[in-house]
């Protein structure tokens, strides 16, 4: 089994580099959702993102790929989210992450309610000031602080997703309670222990190395304070020297800008190493649901619980996926789009298939859930 390695370079911050290329990429696309905004693109600026994503996915899964994306992590996922975020918010909304599905559940609902499970499990309440660590556009903070009355912060590499997130919160009247800033989760910026709880969703897993992150969080979190994460793990049955299992890995890490997919020995270590208590631990995919939590990737009307869920299902299904591919190619041949956009939806479409297949395989879990204390002492 392959493992991490501790000696990662952690990366160079240049934050007003980075301002720049975002605000040069996106221009006044922030305030626009779906894929509308790629009209809004700088072409060259969009070129620039492509190459940088794509250079490290050429099919490749030996150890010298892939210490290859580990070392440019974060550029690596700078550039996705750069390029996927508009298509993104068009499928799945602003809450970019799977969950559990009950009958009669329409799929927002569900949404919230993964959300809600998560700040109750970890017990926030209204008087602590939360970290939400990958904090993508601020769909889960907002929820979380409305449902609990806590203060989230969320943090985030990606310039145009904290620009998003702090738009939301001004739209909904919320910026005493949410802010979002930019930062680098393996080399956080804030004063140690500032936060009574952290949460990441779906987020961690983008970490060259998880005792890096898992460490940074634990240096911010307050004494007796609490950690909740759903990770995305390989699970025990993976098995990485089955050439099908780990194809199965590599099309979810380049469809989703993930630098390597680790098993989820490897998380239980990493979190018991750094000094993290383990209170809660359950794979909440791991249940046999009568609703799988791939569904909506599925393309299977079968799953659907209400009318609202049918316009999900029109975005993100394979149906869907493949008129959203071909509308983006209609846009970037007329020149409406950046060159290079079909070639990301492309690769969205080949992480569903892959997200499916190790679902239906019980080999990849997007919602390992770990609730941990940091000691009093």
């Amino acid at each position: 089994m392959s493992t991490p390695s501790n000696n990662i370079k952690l990366a160079p911050k240049n934050f007003k580099q980075d301002k720049e290329f975002a605000n040069a990429l996106h221009g006044k696309s922030g305030g626009v959702t779906g894929i509308g905004a790629l009209t809004q693109k700088d072409q060259k600026a969009s070129e620039i993102a492509i190459e940088g994503y794509f250079k490290h996915w050429d099919g490749k899964t030996s150890e010298e790929a892939e210490s290859s994306r580990l070392a440019d992590y974060s550029a690596l996922t700078k550039h996705y989210y750069n390029l996927v975020t508009d298509f993104y918010e068009y499928g799945w909304g602003a809450s970019f992450h799977f969950c559990r599905f009950y009958k009669g559940e329409p799929f927002g609902q569900a949404i919230a309610r993964h959300e809600h499970y998560l700040a109750a499990k970890m017990g926030i309440t209204e008087d602590m000031k939360v970290l939400d660590v990958g904090c993508g556009v601020g769909g889960p903070a907002k929820e979380i602080a409305t449902f609990t009355g806590c203060k989230v912060v969320g943090l985030n590499n990606n310039d145009y997703q904290v620009e998003k997130g702090n738009l939301r919160a001004k739209t909904m009247g919320m910026e005493d309670q949410l802010s979002f800033v930019k930062g680098d989760f393996m080399q956080m910026d804030f004063e140690p222990e500032s936060f009574d709880a952290v949460y990441a969703i779906e987020a961690t897993v983008h970490a060259p190395v998880l005792e890096g992150v898992y460490s940074e969080i634990y240096k911010v979190l307050k004494p007796g304070g609490t950690f909740g994460v759903y990770e995305w793990v390989m699970t025990d049955k993976y098995d990485e020297t089955n050439e099908e299992h780990r194809k199965i890995a590599y099309g979810i890490e380049v469809g989703d800008g993930i630098p390597k997919m680790y098993k989820k020995e490897v998380a239980d270590k990493a979190l018991k190493d750094v000094g993290f208590e383990i209170l809660y631990e359950r794979d909440l995919a791991d249940n046999d649901d009568e609703i799988p939590w791939w569904y909506p990737l599925s393309g299977e009307w079968k799953y659907i619980q209400s009318f609202n869920d049918v316009c999900t299902y029109v975005r993100s299904s394979y149906l869907g996926r493949k008129l959203t591919t071909f509308a983006v190619g209609t846009l970037e041949t007329f020149g409406l789009a950046p060159k290079g956009s079909a070639k990301v939806t492309d690769a969205l479409e080949e992480a569903a298939i892959y997200l499916v297949k190790g679902g239906e395989q019980k080999l990849f879990t997007p919602m390992m859930l770990y609730v941990l204390r940091k000691p009093l002492e």
